[in-house]
């Protein structure tokens, strides 16, 4: 008796193990191992380019001096707005004052002299010539009495001769008094020595006052001084860079592209950009430039973005994050892309859960951004396809598809 109750008690236990197997294995064994998949969806789709840059202007203004001297002043700091004119930095300047009056009063001694050449020299010439032409004419009539008078034998030769030498001379005297009254009138020689006498010392006193003028540095337009490396007491000269001041105007950001990109871009592209500070806050933005090169250490493209209306905290050198719309689809097929195998290859597929089974099924595809793939054939919205990353499925196995649990 005790023998049958240990066979029956044997047999009971041996169903219970084969009853928990099939209830644990079963399913497994028949409709496959629980499959972890995604879905594949239908939605607006946009391909977009990310890159990370900073904030410039078109152009940036270096300032220096363009002569030695030492720093008396610096009236900005950096950080500053600045208007087109205003004062950045002061030389000391009492010796360039000193060189300005000496060129000013030599100004003023050229002007006396072409004064003194117009309202002394020239009248006094004229006057020369009224003397020398009555003496002339004295002599002349004084040699023609001479001349009769030498005829008729009442004087002799020496007589007439010396008449004759001092008529001679007067003329000569009236032709040089006529070259002074020539030289001192309007464009004569005398005049136009004294002229440019003038001129010259006008230049030099423009001179003087130029470099006088570099002793205050002013800036060209308004805009921020976003560096400044001189401080008053500092020995500066012309070459060196003491501050750089950002104009005004537009606003650009510059950000660096992998050239894999490069056939995508294009100008007149929009892009919305965030400052990292701010980075809730998006603004739009416009492809203006792509550089020809391609950096070869980095293996990335320049390329600057328009923004025309920058919000207000927008400051030069900030660090910008840019996503850059290449293209858009509505309605897209979708699938992950980490579900794409071979994407890159001319024959990219996915494996497809159908009626329980994994198929390799061929796809063709789009866009591609965000980490996501448009699917032109191959796939329908509602399918669902397996991950790249799971190694253990393959092409016929039996599985059971589950999506992943969303966690909130």
């Amino acid at each position: 008796m005790l023998g049958v109750l240990r066979r029956h008690l044997t047999l009971a236990m041996i169903i219970v193990v084969v009853a928990t197997t099939a209830a644990l294995f079963g399913p497994r064994l028949v409709l496959g191992p629980i499959v972890v998949v995604e879905a594949v969806v239908r939605a607006n789709f946009m391909q977009s380019v990310v890159a990370t840059g900073r904030v410039e202007t078109p152009h940036r203004i270096e300032v220096g001096v363009q002569v030695t001297g030492t720093v008396q002043r610096v009236p900005v700091t950096e950080g500053q707005m600045v208007t087109a004119g205003a004062t950045l930095i002061e030389l000391e300047s009492s010796e360039l004052a000193a060189f300005l009056h000496q060129a000013q009063h030599a100004v003023q001694a050229a002007f006396a002299r072409v004064r003194q050449i117009a309202e002394v020299q020239s009248p006094l010439a004229v006057q020369a010539l009224q003397q020398a032409q009555l003496n002339h004419d004295a002599t002349r009539d004084a040699l023609v009495r001479s001349e009769a008078l030498f005829a008729a034998g009442a004087i002799g030769k020496a007589a007439r001769d010396d008449a004759r030498r001092a008529e001679q001379a007067a003329a000569a005297q009236v032709a040089s008094a006529g070259r002074q009254v020539a030289s001192a009138r309007a464009n004569g020689s005398d005049e136009a020595t004294a002229q440019a006498a003038l001129a010259e010392a006008r230049a030099g006193a423009d001179l003087a006052r130029a470099r006088l003028n570099y002793a205050t540095v002013r800036a060209q337009r308004s805009g921020t001084l976003i560096s400044r490396t001189v401080e008053p007491g500092d020995v500066v000269q012309p070459g060196r860079v003491l501050m750089t001041l950002s104009p005004g105007g537009e606003t650009q950001l510059v950000v660096q592209i992998d050239e894999k990109n490069l056939q995508m871009l294009r100008l007149g592209l929009t892009a919305l950009a965030s400052a990292d500070a701010y980075p809730k806050d998006r603004f739009a933005a416009t492809v203006v430039y792509v550089n020809p090169g391609v950096d070869a250490q980095r293996g990335a493209v320049e390329v600057k973005l328009r923004v025309t209306s920058p919000p207000s905290y927008l400051k030069q050198d900030m660090t910008a994050s840019v996503d850059i719309l290449i293209a858009q689809r509505d309605s897209a097929i979708l699938v992950p892309s980490d579900a794409v195998h071979d994407p890159d290859s001319s024959a990219p597929w996915v494996y497809r859960v159908t009626g329980g089974r994994v198929q390799r099924t061929a796809v063709t595809l789009g866009l591609r951004s965000g980490g996501l793939s448009e699917v032109l054939t191959g796939v329908s919205a509602g399918d669902r396809v397996v991950p790249a990353a799971n190694l253990s499925v393959r092409d016929g196995a039996r599985v059971r598809a589950t999506l992943p649990v969303i966690v909130k």
